[in-house]
């Protein structure tokens, strides 16, 4: 890919320690940042230049939990009966949308999550997937869209057996197995992936003992982590003590599915005992506040008591500037305590999940971390400094004012532009989403 070099920038540093260093070069060689600091491309006399004369480089933003077959459900227009409870909502709209994707649906819903974010200045997306009528290969085909517009990623199936019981379940482990592998036959042939794979699960009130144990079967053979929904709502609490007189956590602790690669999600209804454990294990939790905000499944309160929170978005689009405005919003209409600096800490350390699944250094822009940045036209119209980064992130920064995206080394977006016709996929994408709709409307709950 050869050399680039970023020169006259201003540079933020968006995890603790924040910092701002004014009229800055950064070089990035390949995939790596080699360089950063005053009149540091002179260096490099023959490196391609990015003028960046009052533009902002910070690290390229994580989303830690996505859903990309949500990615033709936007305003779509199906009928629907009562969805007065989180259940009701699951069985008449997502449940029956995911039942209706097929190959070409899904490619399409991953190219457009995939635009959606790297406009938005989001340059990884860490996918949780289910498409019941297209289990293989399903996670190729979300893959080969994220490689195609080129935002780094992660995916999985979400193993259940609420449609085909156990056979479904098999089908769901066996996909998640056979992605893993190809990603090592990726990386054994000499290439750096840029999408990794997990191991997937649905919420743990479709997915019996059996399961269970061959999702662990799966986490040890491929040596990856699970990604999975936790106490979204009060009848995954509930249903769990009834049908198995066990808290959540304690039923996944007992199948050994809690590490420090295991990503659970919303964990809204978990008990102080299980959010230590989660702590003990060393494991990584989701918060998605929009999407408990349009679910109405009620309000997170243990935040501040998880070591590992991070910052998804539950499918509501990857647009991180947006969901970091509403997660500090709705705390501190909850009474919360935190501040801004406290969301930019808990969005940047997304970056932690990639240093542990790709084996480098995200989330910073310095010499050795990986070259996936955001270069933002943001004019402060007050003092930007140390003490005030994370306060102009959730005050003043957003999506507008991204310009440029790298990924990998690579300007996936230059001055808002990419190198291939984007309108022609989003035509696209609207004729496919209206086929998938009629086909929505076929499906019962």
């Amino acid at each position: 890919m050869g050399t680039i070099k970023f020169t006259n920038a201003r540079v933020l540093q968006t995890m603790p320690p924040f910092s701002v260093q004014e009229g800055v070069d950064v070089v990035v060689t390949d995939d790596i940042i080699v360089a950063v600091g005053n009149n540091a491309g002179a260096s490099f006399p023959d490196a391609k230049e990015f003028d960046a004369s009052g533009k902002t480089i910070i690290p390229g933003m994580v989303c830690s939990h996505h859903h990309y077959y949500s990615g033709l459900s936007r305003g779509m227009l199906v009928q629907a009966g009562p969805q007065e409870d989180f259940i009701q909502v699951l069985k008449e709209w997502w449940w029956r949308l995911d039942r209706a994707l097929d190959e070409e649906a899904l490619y399409y819903s991953s190219l457009i999550c995939s635009l959606d974010a790297i406009m938005a200045g989001t340059t990884t997306c860490i996918d949780h997937h289910a498409s019941p009528s297209f289990i293989s290969g399903s996670l190729e085909t979300i893959a080969r869209g994220m490689r195609e517009v080129g935002v780094r990623g992660a995916t999985c199936y979400e193993v259940t057996d609420r449609n085909g019981g156990m056979d479904e379940m098999r089908a769901g482990v066996e996909e998640n197995v056979a992605f893993a592998k190809s990603v090592d036959s990726r990386r054994k042939s000499g290439e750096k992936p840029l999408v990794e794979a997990m191991v997937g699960g649905h919420a743990l009130f479709t997915i019996g003992d059996e399961g269970l144990a061959l999702m662990k079967d799966a986490c040890d053979s491929t040596g990856r982590g699970m990604h999975l929904h936790v106490a979204e709502d009060k009848y995954d609490v509930a249903y769990s003590h009834h049908r198995y007189h066990k808290d959540i956590i304690d039923r996944l602790d007992g199948f050994g599915l809690l590490s420090d690669n295991t990503l659970l999600v919303h964990g809204l209804w978990l008990n102080d005992r299980e959010i230590e454990l989660i702590n003990g294990r060393g494991s990584y939790l989701a918060h998605n506040p929009r999407s408990n905000m349009n679910n109405h499944v009620g309000y997170c309160k243990g935040l501040g008591d998880v070591d590992n929170l991070v910052l998804g978005t539950d499918g509501c689009g990857g647009n991180m500037f947006e969901e970091i405005k509403l997660a500090f919003f709705k705390h501190k209409d909850q009474g919360g305590p935190w501040w801004p600096g406290d969301f930019a800490t808990v969005l940047s350390r997304g970056n932690a999940i990639l240093d542990r699944y790709f084996g480098e250094h995200f989330g910073r822009v310095e010499p050795g971390y990986k070259a996936d940045l955001t270069v933002l036209d943001y004019r402060n119209p007050t003092p930007l400094v140390e003490d005030n980064i994370a306060g102009h992130i959730v005050w003043g920064m957003s999506s507008n004012a991204v310009d440029s995206v790298m990924v990998e080394g690579k300007l996936v977006m230059e001055h808002r532009a990419f190198d291939f016709d984007i309108q022609e996929i989003y035509a696209k994408a609207a004729e496919v989403a209206a086929r998938v709709w009629k086909k929505v409307d076929t499906i019962a709950p």
